[in-house]
C-alpha cells in the first residue's frame, strides 16, 4: 500500500481467550477462524508489558493526544481482579507523560461485582456490557453452554453500574436479531438508562449472508422503527449508529468503524502478543485477521502499514466502484469492512447489508430533528405557508424539504431496480450508466441536479416506479 501512514490510536487487548457463556452468534468461537483454540487462555505479564511499551512508543512517535485501550476477550473478567490490576497499572505507567489513556473494558457482565467495580473506580476504567434486549430477546442467543439464561446476572451487573458506579457505565452493546420486536428491545435497553447504545448488525459476508425473514431492507426497517421512536423520545441516550449517520450527513466525522469514510486507526493484540486486524474478520475465513506480526518483533508503525489495515484507511479510494458512485457513500463508507467479503473478489464489494444501509441513511437524512425532509420546516413557517402567507425563508425551507424527498425517491428507485430479479440485465446496465451520470452531475453541477429534482412530474414517476 502507498500513501501516508495513518497512526493507530485504538487498541483491543485480548486478556482472556475463553468465555463463560456460549452465545451462538459469537464471531470468536462460532465463525470460520478458530485461532482462539491455539492461544493462551490468559495474557501473560510479559505480553502486557511489551504491548504497553509498543503503544507508548507509537503514541510518542506520532504525538498522539490520546489512545483508547479496550480490555476484551473471550470474557475479560475471567482474568481475575489481581491480573486486571496489573494490566491497568502497567498501561497507566507506560503512557504517563506520553498521552491521555482512555481505558475501557467490554464484558458480558456475569463476573462483575463490587470488588471489581471498586478497582475500576479507583483507576477510571469505563465498563460496557453486552445485552440483546429484554429477557426473551437476550435468551435467544446469550446463554450458558447448558442452555441456561444469562439475563438475570447481566441485569444485576448493569444495575450495579447504574445505581452505585454510574461514572463507570459506558453503555450497552446489542446485536440485532430481526426476529425480536425492535421497540420492545429499545424500550428494555432505554429503561436501563445507558449513556450509549450500540446496535450491531450480525457479522456476515456474501458467502454467509445474514438471516432474513423476508427479502429487502429488513434490518433497516428494524433500525428505522427504533430511530423514529428515539427521535420522538428526545434522544434519551446516544445511539452510535444514528449519531454517526447524522454527523456525516452534515460533514462531520464518523463515530464508528462500521460507517463512514474516516480512518479507524484500530488494531487488536491477542493473548499471545500477536497483532491482528479488526477481529470481526474472523467470520470471513480462517486466518483472515492475521498480520504475521507480534509485540516482541514489530513496531506499531509496521502494523499500521500492513496492507489489510492500510486498506481500511483509504476512504473513498478504498471502495469498489458501486460504493464510490453511491449518493450515501459519505455516511455509509461501504459499511463494515468485514461485511464486504466474498470469495473470489475479497473485500472489493459493497456491504452484504448494502440495501439496508442505503434505506436507513436515506430515512435519517429525511427525518432529522430541526432539518431535512419532513422536519426542516418550522411550525411557524408551516402555519404561515398553510395560510397562504410565508416569507422567502419559509418557501426556501419548503423547497429544500421537497428536494430531500426527491433525492430519497430517486435513490430508492435505483436500489430497488438494481437488486430486482424481474428487471432485465440490459436495463440494469443502462440504469447504472444513468446513475453514474446523476452522481457526477451532483458532484460537479449541483444546480443542474437541483433543477431536475424540481421537475413537477419526477415525484409521480418515482412513486409509480
Amino acid at each position: 500500500m502507498s500513501g501516508r501512514l495513518v497512526p493507530l490510536d485504538q487498541f483491543v487487548l485480548k486478556i482472556h481467550s475463553r468465555c463463560d457463556l456460549a452465545c451462538d452468534h459469537c464471531y470468536v468461537y462460532e465463525a470460520a477462524d478458530q485461532s482462539w483454540r491455539g492461544r493462551p487462555q490468559v495474557i501473560s505479564d510479559k505480553v502486557v508489558s511489551q504491548a504497553a511499551h509498543r503503544i507508548a512508543e507509537h503514541a510518542r512517535a506520532h504525538a498522539l493526544p490520546a489512545v483508547q485501550v479496550v480490555l476484551h476477550g473471550g470474557e475479560p473478567l475471567l482474568a481475575g481482579r489481581e491480573r486486571l490490576r496489573r494490566i491497568i497499572t502497567e498501561f497507566g505507567q507506560a503512557l504517563r507523560g506520553v498521552c491521555d489513556l482512555d481505558l475501557r473494558i467490554h464484558t458480558n457482565g456475569i463476573q462483575l461485582n463490587e470488588n471489581i467495580c471498586d478497582l475500576f473506580a479507583e483507576q477510571g476504567v469505563k465498563v460496557g456490557i453486552s445485552l440483546d434486549g429484554d429477557r426473551a430477546a437476550n435468551d435467544r442467543h446469550r446463554r450458558y453452554a447448558n442452555g441456561r439464561s444469562s439475563y438475570d446476572k447481566v441485569i444485576r451487573a448493569i444495575t450495579l453500574l447504574q445505581e452505585r458506579y454510574r461514572d463507570l457505565y459506558a453503555g450497552l452493546l446489542c446485536t440485532i436479531d430481526v426476529a425480536n420486536d425492535p421497540l420492545v428491545v429499545y424500550e428494555s435497553l432505554i429503561a436501563l438508562r445507558p449513556p450509549r447504545i450500540d446496535f450491531l448488525l450480525p457479522h456476515a459476508t456474501w458467502d454467509h449472508p445474514p438471516r432474513r425473514e423476508r427479502p429487502g431492507s429488513e434490518y433497516a426497517d428494524w433500525l428505522t422503527a427504533i430511530y423514529d421512536r428515539w427521535i420522538a423520545d428526545g434522544q434519551p441516550s446516544e445511539i452510535r449508529t444514528f449519531g454517526s449517520i447524522m454527523s456525516t450527513l452534515h460533514g462531520g466525522p464518523n463515530l464508528t468503524e462500521a460507517l463512514g469514510l474516516g480512518p479507524t486507526g484500530l488494531a487488536v493484540i491477542e493473548t499471545d502478543g500477536s497483532y491482528e486486524q479488526v477481529d470481526s474478520l474472523k467470520v470471513a475465513f480462517e486466518g483472515a485477521p492475521e498480520t504475521g506480526m507480534n509485540v516482541f518483533s514489530h513496531t506499531l508503525d509496521m502494523v499500521a502499514g500492513h496492507p489489510g489495515i492500510a486498506a481500511r484507511e483509504q476512504g473513498l479510494a478504498g471502495l469498489c466502484q458501486t460504493c464510490r458512485e453511491c449518493p450515501v457513500v459519505g455516511s455509509c463508507g461501504g459499511g463494515l469492512y468485514t461485511h464486504r467479503y466474498r470469495e473470489g473478489s475479497g473485500f472489493a464489494n459493497p456491504s452484504v447489508y448494502c440495501t439496508d444501509l442505503f434505506a436507513l441513511i436515506s430515512h435519517i437524512s429525511q427525518h432529522q430533528p430541526g432539518q431535512g425532509g419532513a422536519t426542516v420546516i418550522s411550525t411557524a413557517d408551516f402555519e404561515a405557508l398553510a395560510a397562504g402567507l410565508g416569507d422567502g425563508a419559509a418557501v426556501t425551507s419548503l423547497v429544500e424539504a421537497q428536494r430531500g424527498l426527491q433525492r430519497g425517491l430517486l435513490g430508492a428507485v435505483y436500489q430497488t431496480a438494481k437488486n430486482s430479479p424481474v428487471v432485465p440485465e440490459s436495463a440494469r446496465a443502462q440504469l447504472e450508466i444513468a446513475w453514474s451520470v446523476l452522481t457526477t452531475v451532483d458532484r460537479d453541477q449541483p444546480t443542474a441536479l437541483s433543477a431536475l429534482l424540481g421537475h413537477p412530474y419526477l415525484r409521480a414517476w418515482a412513486v409509480r416506479c
